[in-house]
């Protein structure tokens, strides 16, 4: 058996592993038989995506839940960060959410919220990972009276709703903001409009007609440009797209122009320290996020501190000390003062209120930071040995370092869940960029390829 969990959840190919029912179904068993201590009655939260294989896992989940003696919620699709506030609101002892994020309908996925809504820590995944591992496993199941009910909360958008409501200032509202908003046939394709909508705004939707197989197809958050083309054609004032499981958010500005996770998390970074409320005047943030947010902190008397790569960490790394807000470049941003994880409709809240708040428009408010010059590149590697123990791939970076100085870097990290060597090369100029990267990918296939 492979490796069960990744940066983010359990997450693959419908009926192939992970994600077959049996094993999912062992894992509900594992879950439940780790968080039910003590003998009162425990309670999970079970929310889920728009995609048609969710209801094979939903089933699969709870049967292994309610026969480890665990009450099950089931509240259907919902936001992410909406299962983690469910979870909390409702004093559960798990959240559970069925979602591949923004991949195609074809995968699905499972990550774990605890009691308080924050992602479980590797070393709680390990031990679940081992007990379904465990061909030998001695299942503790309750007596024959005390296995577990499952039950549908229906009232679980409207909860939600009034939360993120609750996160935009009480002295304002969206009047006269038209707003293009694409929820990529998602598990917010309910809940977006209405928020935006019930704070005053003119929304135009796209991607809310969900069939079970068109979740992320050519919309959402990797494919912003549709809705770029929406927001010039309508003269919109902004346009907003969420993920599949709408845990992150990409912006475009009046002009059709893409904003990514850096340039949000600036802009919000900026305004928390004039407000006087960013902790340690401190941003979180990921490897992965370009080296001109690292400057701009910089020069406004911040600092950023990076993780590795995934939304987890940077909320790890929150917590331990003491931040407000973080994210990923990717769009993940996380608002501690009111959410434990990524969301994307709290982010575009707090953006909006910012629009509202200074009445300039986001192309303005945004130009604060430019992105350094970024290359990616992908080698797909036999084994993964770590690059510090290929003399010629130290001697690459150390070339490659030597050159940029400090007005640009070099990151070498392994998928987390493919065989490949992720290089990236960051500068100011766009063809040091592309020659160094080129160094470093040649470097790489002779050492490792």
């Amino acid at each position: 058996m492979g490796k069960l969990f990744g940066t983010d959840g359990i997450r693959g190919r419908v009926n192939s592993y992970p994600m077959q029912p049996e094993l999912v179904l062992r894992l509900g068993l594992a879950a439940g038989q780790y968080f039910r201590k003590g003998a009162r009655r425990h309670r999970v939260v079970i929310g889920k995506d728009t995609r048609l294989s969710g209801y094979v896992f939903e089933y699969a989940l709870t049967s292994g839940l309610c026969a480890a003696g665990m009450d099950v919620f089931l509240v259907g699709p919902l936001p992410t960060p909406a299962i983690s506030f469910l979870t909390r609101s409702m004093r559960a002892d798990l959240g559970v959410v069925i979602s591949a994020s923004h991949n195609p309908f074809i995968d699905n996925g499972i990550k774990f919220f605890d009691k308080d809504g924050f992602k479980l820590p590797d070393s709680v995944e390990q031990e679940i990972a081992e007990m379904v591992a465990n061909p030998e496993m001695a299942w503790a199941f309750p007596a024959h009276d005390k296995v577990g009910r499952a039950r549908k909360i229906q009232d679980s958008p409207g909860r939600y709703i009034v939360e993120l409501k609750h996160s935009f200032p009480a002295n304002m509202t969206l009047d006269g903001l038209k707003i293009v908003l694409d929820c990529a046939h998602g598990a917010a394709y309910r809940v977006a409009p209405l928020i935006f909508e019930e704070l005053g705004a003119t929304v135009t939707t796209l991607g809310v007609d969900p069939d079970g197989l068109n979740i992320n197809r050519d919309c959402g958050s990797l494919h912003p440009e549709l809705m770029a083309t929406k927001v010039r054609e309508h003269g919109a004032d902004i346009g907003l797209a969420l993920d599949g499981d709408a845990d992150r958010l990409i912006v475009v500005d009046e002009h059709g122009d893409v904003l990514d996770g850096d340039q949000i998390m600036a802009l919000c970074a900026e305004e928390m320290m004039n407000r006087g409320t960013l902790t340690g005047n401190t941003l979180v943030s990921t490897v992965m996020s370009n080296m001109a947010l690292e400057v701009f902190m910089a020069e406004h008397g911040g600092r950023l501190v990076r993780t590795k790569v995934g939304d987890r960490y940077v909320v790890e790394e929150m917590r331990k000390g003491g931040y407000v807000l973080g994210g990923e470049q990717s769009g993940h941003l996380v608002f501690m003062e009111h959410s434990t994880t990524g969301d994307g409709i709290l982010a575009a809240l707090q953006l909006l209120s910012i629009m509202v708040g200074r009445q300039r428009p986001v192309s303005e408010i945004a130009k604060l930071l430019t992105p350094y010059p970024q290359k990616l590149v992908n080698v797909r590697v036999k084994k993964k040995v770590p690059f510090g123990q290929v003399p010629s791939i130290q001697d690459a970076v150390r070339h490659a370092e030597d050159r940029l100085g400090r007005t640009g870097r070099v990151l070498l990290r392994y998928s987390g869940t493919e065989s490949l060597a992720r290089i990236m090369v960051e500068a100011q100029d766009q063809s040091m960029v592309d020659a160094l990267c080129a160094e470093l990918v040649q470097a790489v296939e002779a050492g490792l390829a």
